[in-house]
């Protein structure tokens, strides 16, 4: 494979001088399931509660959140982290947001989403559904769905890292996304499933797949 990183140190290099920032920049793996698992567990809570609502109901809303978290996860990951801009400050956000995790692949403490940053995203998508859902008894199904999609992304990608599966299912999911990092960026934009790179043609070669 091609070097295209800096360091696969699982060290973390400085990026802000204030120590604020850079506090807020770094986030131990496991802080995202502390942050979201309850709030999974309420919302559907709320929604379950509901007298319009029944189980087969509420699966269905919770896939439904799984299903359209997949398509944002590529969305976000293909034509907003990947935009490169040209002005100098945004080059600089570029790298704050994403450039770092692709010059420094392996840092430990930079693989899953912080919550300064995932918890703005989280209500600011939890607005947007809003506008869909007449009935919260629907969105507080539909959005726990969509915040498991996001815990499996982000515990994937941590994984995917720094644990060698066993299983030939998630090595074919592993290789998918190690191919992005040290082969070709511009493809292979899927992390946590390779359907959207395979339905827009962003996948990779089978034969590169299988080496």
């Amino acid at each position: 494979m091609k070097k295209n990183y800096i360091s696969n140190s699982s060290e973390s290099i400085r990026m802000f001088k204030s120590s604020f920032m850079e506090s807020l920049s770094k986030v131990h793996f496991s802080v995202p399931l502390f942050v979201y698992v309850p709030v999974i567990i309420y919302v559907s809570y709320l929604s379950l509660t509901q007298p319009q609502m029944n189980i087969g109901m509420f699966a269905l809303c919770f896939l439904g959140g799984l299903g359209i978290w997949t398509i944002t996860e590529y969305v976000l990951h293909r034509w907003v982290f990947h935009f490169v801009p040209k002005s100098k400050w945004g080059l600089r956000l570029h790298f704050i947001f994403h450039g770092v995790h692709h010059d420094y692949p392996k840092d430990a403490k930079r693989l899953v989403m912080p919550p300064s940053a995932s918890i703005p995203l989280a209500v600011g998508f939890y607005f947007l559904f809003m506008l869909f859902f007449k009935d919260k008894a629907y969105l507080w199904a539909f959005f726990p769905g969509f915040l498991t999609g996001y815990l499996v992304y982000d515990m994937m990608h941590y994984a995917m890292h720094h644990y060698n599966f066993k299983s030939s299912l998630m090595k074919r999911v592993k290789q998918h996304h190690m191919l992005h990092h040290y082969d070709d960026s511009s493809k292979g934009y899927g992390v946590s499933t390779s359907l959207w790179d395979e339905i827009f043609r962003s996948g990779f070669p089978k034969k590169k797949q299988k080496a």
